[in-house]
């Protein structure tokens, strides 16, 4: 007979996400059946995917794409290739997604998707078997109107633009604004590539001004050296901050002088890891979650920060690249000893509101230039910060408290302008 204490259960990334409105319309005068309304994902499609492989078999993959909202505008959000994607975990994606154009105030819903996969160890044709694939199976679910995908952990622009050929071949008709994060020659935004990044970097910044910190004397932890971790990295860098640790899924290194993170990014551009680099020691994976830093930013997968290790953390400032990075559970932990976590929907908010400007131009068929896209960026990441500051001071509640109040309060003031169809 199986020893049950022994056995691990798995923490459900959605039910962490219910816990949290949760907590916020506590605080809220909010109808409860409303409230039940808007946490539920309005579709959830599970398909089954057979694909040719390279050496002639089929092989059959299961994906998902979730819409969680619809109220604020067409569902948003990233596909993931990953071996370890649930339905669990992309309903809870989906659901940040609507929240986060909430606190950004952009006219999207939030939508997910993912395929369970490892997109190392396919080739690129297959990828792309794949992909098509699945748009194919969700051709009537996707739609510029209606949903729109992006890149996620183990997609890219390529994807993207799979997807984008797949969708027009199909209506018959060229379709850019159906996805975004797509390469530049077919629609794509300059500044996306950087946004999630970038956005860390304004929101840790003002945060660090509202401390009395000075982001040009502090050292910072990387936790996650993808897309995300790295332009925040380097980024924060040239604001003069110290990188100390860095992370991937390979391992860990660390400086305690600074870590070049140009040389770094040339080095993981070659060697496609942090390990080995000349720059740094090889550490613990572990030690860049627990460092003593000012500011760490966590920028991998969920639940790294949980109960069961949550007062080893040291840093004062934590900027969530990652989509929830902390549970509920150590969130609150940390909040009673006075470490400062900028939520995600609010920190990570940069990549759905370049997207949001990618889309705008796909449908005027003009397009900024860079240096105006992060303009516009950075307004749009500052008056959210400043919302969500501002909500936690005259509240007394935690920025991820006053985040998720906010993204309530004005979903459900659409809700009661346009009324529930029933």
């Amino acid at each position: 007979m199986a020893n049950i204490k022994s056995r691990t259960i798995p923490i459900s990334v959605f039910g962490n996400v219910l816990k949290l409105l949760d907590n916020a319309a506590s605080k809220m005068n909010v109808d409860p059946a409303l409230m039940q309304y808007i946490k539920e994902p309005r579709r959830s499609t599970i398909v089954k995917l057979p694909v040719r492989m390279d050496n002639g078999e089929f092989k059959m993959f299961t994906g998902y794409r979730v819409q969680h909202s619809i109220v604020r505008g067409p569902a948003k959000g990233g596909i993931r290739y990953h071996p370890g994607v649930t339905l669990d975990e992309v309903q809870a994606l989906a659901s940040w997604m609507t929240w986060k154009c909430s606190v950004a105030k952009i006219p999207f819903g939030g939508g997910k998707g993912g395929i369970i996969c490892d997109p190392r160890k396919l080739s690129i044709k297959e990828l792309e078997r794949l992909t098509r694939r699945y748009t194919a199976d969700l051709i009537d679910v996707f739609g510029p109107n209606v949903d729109i995908p992006a890149p996620d952990v183990g997609t890219n622009s390529q994807t993207m633009a799979w997807i984008m050929d797949t969708y027009s071949m199909h209506k018959g008709y060229t379709s850019s604004s159906v996805v975004t994060g797509k390469p530049l020659e077919i629609g794509g935004s300059l500044g996306r590539v950087e946004a999630t990044g970038r956005g860390v970097m304004f929101t840790v910044r003002e945060c660090c001004q509202k401390l009395g910190m000075d982001i040009s004397n502090s050292t910072v932890s990387v936790q996650g050296f993808g897309n995300v971790g790295s332009v925040a990295a380097d980024l924060l860098a040239a604001e003069g901050a110290t990188i100390t640790y860095v992370s991937d899924q390979y391992g860990a290194i660390h400086n305690p002088d600074g870590i070049d993170i140009q040389k770094l990014l040339k080095h993981v551009e070659k060697r496609k890891k942090v390990v080995g680099f000349r720059g740094a020691k090889k550490c613990k994976p572990e030690d860049v979650l627990f460092a003593k830093v000012d500011i760490l930013i966590p920028a991998a997968l969920e639940n790294q920060i949980t109960k069961a290790n949550v007062r080893k953390v040291r840093a004062k400032v934590i900027g969530e690249g990652a989509n929830g990075p902390i549970t509920p559970e150590a969130d609150a932990i940390l909040y009673k000893k006075g470490i400062t976590v900028i939520p995600d929907i609010l920190c990570n908010a940069g990549g759905v509101i370049v997207s949001y400007f990618e889309w705008v131009q796909d449908r005027m068929g003009y397009f900024w230039e860079e240096a105006e896209v992060n303009r516009r960026l950075e307004i749009k990441m500052v008056e959210a910060y400043d919302d969500v500051q501002q909500m936690a001071d005259d509240e007394n509640v935690s920025l991820r408290l006053a985040a998720y109040m906010i993204a309530i309060k004005r979903v459900v003031a659409i809700l009661e302008l346009r009324g529930i169809y029933a």
